[in-house]
């Protein structure tokens, strides 16, 4: 089982910056992959940003040039730098980790969700 928590949400102006952290802690074999998600009020749940344990990463089209997606030396905390937010950057952020088990099978872990809320 793995525990994801984050922290770093809150209200910023536009144009203004946040930084998301999240931290992983249990047992697992292996995290593979950390990775940023939001939902906006009446929308589906989206991709923004992931990082595998390579540093490769994937960003969301809307949020590319803006946001950037980084891992603690310890490969347990994500974090995502957030500049020149927009109004429509509002929603809950989830932090995602795609591990594999002691059993070998794969597993998705979510955080508690942290609110951004981009407004003047």
């Amino acid at each position: 089982q793995v525990q994801l928590v984050e922290s770093g949400g809150g209200l910023v102006q536009p144009g203004g910056s946040l930084r998301l952290s999240c931290a992983a802690s249990g047992s697992i074999f292996r995290i593979n992959a950390m990775g940023w998600y939001r939902q906006a009020p009446g929308k589906e749940r989206e991709l923004v940003a992931v990082i595998t344990n390579g540093g490769s990463t994937n960003y969301a089209d809307s949020v590319k040039g803006r946001f950037s997606i980084s891992r603690g030396n310890a490969k347990n905390t994500v974090y995502l730098q957030m500049n020149s937010l927009k109004p429509e950057d509002t929603a809950v952020y989830y932090c995602n980790a795609a591990a594999t088990g002691w059993n070998l099978k794969g597993y998705d872990y979510w955080g508690q969700g942290t609110q951004v809320t981009v407004s003047s």
